[in-house]
């Protein structure tokens, strides 16, 4: 890959998320105008202010009206993305994009996602036909699968790897609980965990993240207008996205150890923003742990750990919320939920938390005496037909 990047050439000045919940009580505008006033708020900014609107969303809406509706945008160009799960953060780098262009001074990157009470459980793909070579598995069970290949390959017991993938829903859970804007706020043991019935494999209800609602926003402006509207902007670094071309499910060697996508994003990213050693130079971490077994082999493809060594750390706590790098502060994806469209900017939310030093003293990161750098990695779809987003911000101008 050959991406310049626009490192340091826009900011964010505001950010807002809502709580993810199941708000049974509560419509996608009412969602959609909460987090756009927070992240006004925040800012100190009016809507008058906002140049353009990028609208993350999978299967909530169809266009960028359903926007504009609820927070009676008036000529304002409202653009709609999806890309699967990566939706969220995608609308972030269309706007970063945006403004790095000159284009605009001021854009929106929102996200929302709300399905609870839209019929059906969570999101449901829409049945676009197909060569006949594509899965036929759930989410669960295809990622399911990482688990006793990565066994296998490195020589792990699986009953071993398996409380190992449980205590990292421990550590998010754990996190979860200290924020209250997620859904699940209440600690799990990894002994419960294992002993639930699976669902998929050998993972149970408590390895896959739940279903939510929710919302959130972010203000972006070029990093020369930053300074004059905010005391302590986050400059981007870097923005990667890589889409793969689905050919792992046809693929013998691909063995579900290894995302590649999420290898290459990273890299990308890593290139981008000029860092050599992510585990040294970042402060803290979000990354995409829609099942247990993805957030381990993400460590590894991340370049937090070697290969084969993730099991390890989780053990060591490195990636607890007081280790060497702590991951998903906030409880990621298994104690938010996975509000498709907003979970890109609620984790992009944290990062904004956790490096200004905003993030609730109970659960606030370690790590900001000699780092001033968080990852983001978003992911969608399913192991061998993925497409990753990498993106990495920070506090200081470089």
């Amino acid at each position: 890959m050959a991406s310049h990047g626009i490192r340091d050439r826009v900011a964010i000045v505001g950010m807002g998320c809502t709580p993810f919940r199941e708000h049974w009580d509560r419509s996608l505008d009412d969602l959609l105008i909460e987090a756009h006033g927070l992240a006004l708020a925040s800012a100190g900014m009016t809507k008058d202010d906002i140049d353009a609107y990028w609208y993350g969303t999978s299967q909530s809406s169809a266009s960028g009206i359903s926007l504009a509706t609820p927070l009676r945008l008036d000529n304002r160009p409202v653009t709609r993305v999806e890309n699967y799960c990566a939706t969220g953060s995608e609308a972030l780098r269309q706007a970063c994009y945006a403004v790095a262009s000159g284009a605009y001074d001021v854009a929106v990157a929102i996200g929302a996602e709300k399905v609870k009470d839209g019929g059906y459980q969570g999101l449901n793909a829409f049945p676009i036909p197909t060569d006949g070579t594509n899965r036929t598995l759930t989410a669960a069970a295809m990622f399911s699968l990482i688990l006793p290949a990565y066994a296998e390959r490195y020589g792990i017991d699986e009953d071993d790897l398996r409380h190992v993938v449980a205590r990292i829903a421990e550590k998010n859970h754990y996190n979860g609980a200290r924020n209250e804007l997620a859904q699940f706020r209440q600690e799990t043991s990894a002994e419960v965990i294992c002993d639930m019935a699976a669902v998929a494999g050998r993972l149970s209800v408590f390895d896959c993240a739940g279903v939510a609602d929710g919302a959130a926003a972010a203000i972006v402006v070029s990093a020369e207008q930053a300074a004059d509207l905010c005391d302590d902007p986050l400059y981007v670094k870097a923005l990667s996205l890589v889409a793969g071309n689905g050919s792992g499910l046809v693929d013998p060697s691909f063995d579900f150890t290894t995302l590649p996508e999420c290898a290459a994003s990273a890299a990308d990213a890593y290139a981008q923003a000029g860092i050599t050693d992510p585990r040294a130079e970042l402060a803290m971490a979000e990354v995409h742990d829609c099942f247990t077994p993805t957030e381990l082999v993400l460590m590894e493809d991340l370049g937090f750990c070697d290969r084969g060594t993730a099991w390890r750390e989780v053990l060591d706590g490195t990636f607890a919320l007081d280790g060497d790098l702590p991951v998903n502060p906030d409880g990621g994806l298994k104690s938010f939920g996975h509000p498709v469209g907003a979970s890109g900017l609620r984790m992009h939310y944290e990062a904004w938390l956790q490096l200004r030093g905003r993030a609730p003293e109970e659960r606030r990161i370690g790590t900001l005496a000699d780092r001033s750098r968080a990852l983001v990695h978003n992911l969608g779809g399913y192991p061998g037909e993925m497409v990753s987003f990498v993106g990495i911000v920070g506090t200081e101008k470089d």
